[in-house]
Formats: structure tokens, sequence, C-alpha cells
């Protein structure tokens, strides 16, 4: 099965369940789903940051500071963070990641869906999925702002960053 195959909840902007739909088929109507987004860092701190493969059926060949991906059909956000987490980074074993906020991402042209934040700390060596990451590293919280403005993220995640960021700065 192909990942524009995959049944997914589509949501209403209360985040109530009101449908189901192929990924591919809720991407192309803009219809409101689930996706988690997994803040990664290192025994060091470190946070993960890689560039997505131009397969990708969103953002392709985009930097993004969060792994994560969307919520299956009658799947939890808890669940789903700690399976994307644990397939993107390539780890088994990871502890289940801490949840922190939630969010409706709107690009302004119609794609929308609830993004669920949280964080985790993997002091595993990652081996990431080939089809899903272009390129790897731990970098520092001063080495990701100096390249914001360089590099090319993917919208959902800077918007998820800012957030983030706001939210402990707020501590």
């Amino acid at each position: 099965m192909s990942s524009a195959d995959e049944i997914l909840d589509i949501v209403d902007e209360q985040d109530r369940v009101i449908g189901r739909s192929p990924r591919g088929e809720a991407y192309a109507k803009g219809l409101c789903h689930r996706c988690v987004f997994i803040e990664a860092r290192d025994a060091q701190g470190r946070l993960f940051v890689h560039r997505r493969t131009p397969t990708k059926l969103v953002f392709p060949s985009r930097y993004d500071m969060f792994v994560g991906g969307v919520v299956g059909a009658g799947e939890s956000y808890d669940d789903a963070a700690l399976r994307e987490a644990e397939e993107e980074l390539g780890v088994s074993g990871l502890p289940r990641p801490s949840y922190l906020f939630k969010f409706l991402y709107d690009d302004g042209t119609g794609q929308t869906w609830w993004s669920a934040v949280y964080e985790v700390r993997c002091e595993l060596p990652v081996s990431p999925q080939v089809e899903e990451v272009a390129w790897h590293d731990f970098l520092s919280e001063a080495e990701v702002e100096r390249r914001l403005t360089d590099w090319a993220w993917v919208p959902d995640g800077l918007a998820a960053y800012e957030r983030l960021k706001a939210l402990r700065a707020a501590r």
C-alpha cells in the first residue's frame, strides 16, 4: 500500500472525527486530518533535523526540525507519536514522547490539519528511513536558529517550532 492509500480520520474544526478518507484524497481535497510533530533531542540536547526526500507527498526536499506524520484512522495521537518517531528515527524502544500542545495548522490555501506536538529524548543510534529522510544530523538550538533563513523548511513544522519556542519562553 502506498502512503497515498493510507486511511485517515477526517476531522472538523473541533478535532472531532466526521469521516475517513485515503491520505491522497484528503490532501487533494484539503480535508482536515490529524498529524503529530515530535521534537527529538539526543543526549547532549541537540535537535534532530532532517531534509525530506523528493518523493514525499507534501513538502518534498524541505528541511524539518520534527519527526512525525499523519495519524492513521482510529489511531490516537500518543500512539502515532511513538510510531512515527521510531519509524523516522529508525529505532525501537524509544520512551513514549511527551505531549506538549495541539494547534490547528492552516496554510491559508485550504490545507489544514490538527497538529499535536511532542518531545522525546533519543539516546539510541539513529538510522532514519531512506524513503523519508535524505539527510539528517543533530544540531544545536543556535545552529537551527542560524539555518531558519538559509534553508527551505516545511511550513507546518516551522509553525510548530515557533509555537514551541513561545511556549518555552513563557515558562
